[in-house]
């Protein structure tokens, strides 16, 4: 799809969402189109003042993790369907402040943040290409191929080896397309990545990751596959995570900016998002937080604490506001208003229309 026709599409959504909204009374900065993480963490704890605080900043789409990558077999499949029944009855427990999303209409049709379930593994689809079908019919629209290793679909970022899509990964795809769900190749490894673009008929999302050339690591893209994704309408999602943005101890949201900045020159201003990756909470800064997060990388091997770096957050970006930190910090570097809209959200809800 061209870049014309992919303008005029964002550009037609956004009088749905362009008038001021209120949370708890307080009419919040109107934007032309709904925030959007491409992939964040709103976890089933968080409560109404911190789910107000997340919506005052426009957010109305997230994309969350439903079920533990690391799980293999037939656990992967019942974890993930634990976890959307969790949050089924967290969004109706929570009504008008979440919703849940199964169409592009549904982000921004109220006040309502909609959450859009996710599997980051293909794991629970077994070797069961009916299962693909058995996801959509539970409410999941997007599907990663792989997480950090490999699977039956192919090879993780954290893979001894970088092969492309298995003969079942490229029929998962191919089911995917049938279906209008969407791709997801974050944690592939490069050459999965780039076979799932190719693959795909529809375009393929990469929701949280960031660019090698900035940065060399292994949950981070190189320029070309940024390139072959944009040519076929795809997006990819900056995450915040600070280990994954730079050398540094802490990096910093000119850290998190330059990713951005260099995903637009390489991709153009039609491909790039926010997947920020992380907890929309204001995250302590302590002890006590740190070994919390140990313990949770230690159940997704192969990320250990052998390898990890506190903190996982940016500073500036560790609050439930984050979203707007982004648009003001953006805004101060020089992007137009059109061109923060689409980073924030307008190039998300673009490919959810295209591929849904």
């Amino acid at each position: 799809m061209g870049a014309s026709r992919r303008e005029f599409i964002g550009l037609a959504g956004a009088a749905a969402v362009g008038s001021a909204i209120r949370v708890r009374g307080q009419v919040t900065t109107p934007r032309r189109v709904p925030v959007i993480d491409g992939l964040g963490e709103i976890h089933l704890d968080y409560g109404p003042d911190l789910l107000d605080a997340i919506r005052s900043t426009g957010m109305r789409g997230c994309v969350v993790t439903v079920g533990n990558p690391a799980l293999q077999g037939a656990t992967a499949f019942d974890d993930m369907l634990a976890e959307i029944t969790a949050y089924d009855r967290h969004i109706a427990a929570n009504t008008g402040r979440l919703s849940r999303a199964t169409t592009a209409a549904d982000i921004g049709a109220s006040d309502a943040l909609a959450l859009v379930y996710y599997t980051q593994n293909a794991t629970p689809l077994g070797d069961d290409l009916a299962r693909v079908d058995a996801l959509k019919q539970l409410g999941v629209r997007i599907i990663q191929l792989t997480y950090n290793t490999r699977n039956l679909l192919g090879d993780g970022c954290l893979e001894r080896t970088d092969s492309g899509l298995s003969h079942f990964g490229v029929a998962v795809v191919e089911r995917m397309n049938e279906l209008r769900m969407l791709v997801d190749a974050s944690h592939c490894g490069h050459a999965t990545t780039d076979d799932a673009i190719r693959v795909s008929r529809h375009p393929v999302a990469i929701t949280h990751s960031a660019c090698a050339s900035v940065f060399e690591h292994p949950r981070c893209k190189r320029d070309s596959t940024l390139r072959a994704l944009a040519d076929k309408g795809g997006v990819v999602g900056i995450f915040q995570i600070n280990p994954y943005l730079g050398p540094k101890e802490r990096n910093t949201l000119d850290d998190f900016l330059a990713h951005v900045d260099h995903a637009v020159r390489v991709a153009g201003i039609e491909a790039v998002g926010i997947g920020s990756d992380r907890e929309h909470r204001t995250i302590p800064d302590t002890e006590d937080e740190k070994q919390k997060l140990i313990a949770e990388l230690s159940r997704l091997r192969p990320v250990t604490a052998s390898n990890f770096r506190w903190p996982f957050f940016i500073s500036e970006l560790n609050h439930p506001r984050r979203m707007q930190t982004i648009a003001d910090a953006l805004a101060r570097r020089g992007r137009t208003s059109s061109e923060v809209d689409k980073i924030l959200g307008g190039n998300f809800l673009r490919l959810f229309r295209d591929v849904w």
